[in-house]
């Protein structure tokens, strides 16, 4: 039965059931003609049939499971899989997960186009089960707005605010069950949402919870002031820091096991002056298998790319700022060389990713374990390749070229804005400049930008000469162009974009710029003799991308200068 296409077939059913007799029914009817509620809600308001047992005779019509959502223990987990407006259109929640599937409680289970929607939203096969929409308005309200019990709760502790200098109850609010329930929550609906950053930001008034997806920062939620005292100390005591500390920045981290995934959390807490403020870096630590392809190279870059780490030695460096993707591209590409003929070596900080028959080494350096101690001992014991997470200072520079020209194949990052620059930044942290230009095989910039939203970008056909200043492509008679909704649909969470691409630049080692390594030339320098010899920037790559249909001009501008 689907009441989405009309209410005769309730009719029938409670008719021929004898749950409501023919003036009852007839009574509704017109009940529902004077107003806008459905059939079932205007035999609910009269008092003719109640909501458990209107779920029950649908429950028994369809053939679907019926859940009394007051005794169900629900999976608070479950519920961030859709957002509150998703849950009130359709009058539906996730209350659990069976065998993959997420278990969707629902008023009208023959609601094709919310199990779609959800499907499609949540990534998810959707198993519908029964319940009263009373029940199910409640578990909405209730888990929806777990934080206004937890400022209920801090109120009644009194927590202080922490510019007026007094210290609150931390350890009660700390072991307080809502401070816990809010603090996961906040943890579980970015790992659903897949952020890759949580932001707790106190200000004046209030705290502003913010996560980052796809690049870009996005408010959840804002929420009174006074529980920041107890979401920092939970995360504090989750992270092993000092609890009492609280004028100085303190770094941590901690693991959770999250639907048989093993997730790394890197904790960063900095004091302002409203208080606290608390990033969290979300890792995914389980064994994962990244491709190249995957990435979003276009063929002419990958196949230099591809032909610099498929030599026997030499060095590749990858460059750009934090959080543009260059240890997964690192990860992608040890995935590419790892055979049982290789001794593959890795020292990183952290180890983001478990790669199967690869040696990862954790930097320590409380326990002296610095990236260049550890790659001066990794030498030792004869790797084929090795992976430097990112050279900081001139030894583990130093130690890296020299294993390049000593028959390594050394991999590693380097923060610059682009990859004629990184030459000129080795040489100016102490390498021999002619030990660079001999060891360096190639260089790879990167940018990520966000995917357009498959399911609702817009084409136009953008005026002639209007990209042209921006170094864009010559435009061509009736080009069409794609650009994100103004306001999204449920598959992009209304946003536009949904996944990231990245934007590469792949400058070989060509004679010439070996020449004006070595001549210790400008970073502009080197950069008008790439692009002679046919480099493809960043911005060219974005460009090309854009005319693919993958990302807005907007986006390309966003990470790259005109």
């Amino acid at each position: 039965m689907n009441m989405v296409r009309g209410s005769d077939l309730l009719s029938d059913l409670l008719l021929s059931k004898g749950v409501v007799t023919p003036e009852q029914l007839q009574a509704a009817q017109n009940r529902r003609a004077e107003t806008s509620l459905s059939l079932s809600k205007s035999l609910v308001s009269l008092g003719f049939i109640s909501e458990h047992d209107l779920a029950k005779i649908i429950t028994a019509e369809t053939g679907h499971r019926y859940v009394d959502l007051l005794d169900y223990k629900v999976d608070i987990q479950a519920t961030t899989s859709i957002d509150e407006n998703t849950a009130r259109r359709y009058i539906c929640i996730p209350i659990d997960f069976e065998d993959d599937k997420l278990v969707l409680a629902m008023a009208d289970p023959g609601n094709i186009f919310a199990l779609d929607d959800i499907r499609l939203t949540t990534g998810y096969e959707v198993l519908p089960v029964v319940s009263s929409s009373e029940d199910i308005l409640s578990a909405i309200q209730s888990y929806y707005h777990l934080d206004t019990d937890v400022v209920d709760r801090a109120l009644e502790a009194k927590v202080m605010n922490m510019e007026e200098g007094e210290a609150g109850p931390t350890s009660e609010i700390v072991d307080d069950a809502p401070i816990v329930r809010f603090t996961n929550l906040i943890i579980t609906e970015a790992i659903n949402r897949a952020a890759s950053d949580i932001h707790i930001d106190p200000r004046e008034d209030e705290v502003l919870i913010r996560y980052r997806i796809d690049g870009v920062c996005q408010e959840v939620r804002r929420s009174p002031k006074n529980i920041l005292a107890g979401i920092v100390s939970r995360i504090k005591i989750m992270s092993d820091l000092n609890i009492a500390e609280k004028r100085i920045p303190q770094d941590g981290h901690f693991g959770m096991v999250y639907r048989d995934k093993a997730i790394d959390f890197r904790v960063a807490i900095l004091p302002t002056i409203y208080g606290e403020k608390v990033v969290m870096r979300i890792l995914d630590k389980s064994s994962i298998m990244l491709r190249l392809d995957d990435l979003g190279f276009l063929n002419e870059s990958l196949e230099k790319y591809t032909s610099a780490f498929t030599m026997p030695h030499g060095a590749i460096l990858v460059t750009g700022p934090t959080g543009s993707g260059k240890s997964t591209t690192l990860y992608a590409t040890l995935n590419v060389l790892n055979t049982v003929e290789k001794n593959i070596t890795t020292v990183e900080d952290p180890v983001e990713y478990r790669l199967a028959g690869i040696s990862q080494v954790q930097v320590n350096p409380k326990a002296g374990m610095t990236f260049a101690s550890a790659l001066r001992n990794i030498l030792r014991t004869s790797p084929d390749i090795l992976m430097v997470g990112e050279i900081r200072d001139m030894e583990t520079a130093k130690t890296a070229i020299e294993a390049a020209l000593t028959g390594h194949l050394v991999l590693s990052t380097l923060h610059t804005n682009d990859a004629p620059s990184a030459l000129p930044r080795l040489i100016e942290m102490g390498v021999e400049p002619f030990l660079v230009s001999s060891a360096i095989n190639c260089v790879l910039a990167q940018r990520l930008v966000r995917k357009l939203c498959s399911n609702c970008k817009i084409p136009y056909t953008p005026e002639s000469g209007s990209l042209t200043a921006l170094g864009f492509p010559e435009a061509e008679d009736g080009m069409v162009l794609y650009k994100p909704s103004e306001h999204g649909c449920a598959k992009c969470s209304n946003t536009g974009y949904k996944g990231r691409v990245g934007l590469y630049e792949v400058m070989e080692m060509s004679d010439e710029i070996q020449r004006l390594t070595v001549k210790e030339a400008s970073a502009t320098v080197i950069l008008n003799q790439a692009r002679e010899e046919g480099l493809k920037t960043m911005k060219d790559d974005g460009f090309e991308k854009v005319m693919l249909g993958l990302t807005s001009v907007e986006e390309v501008l966003r990470v790259v200068s005109v």
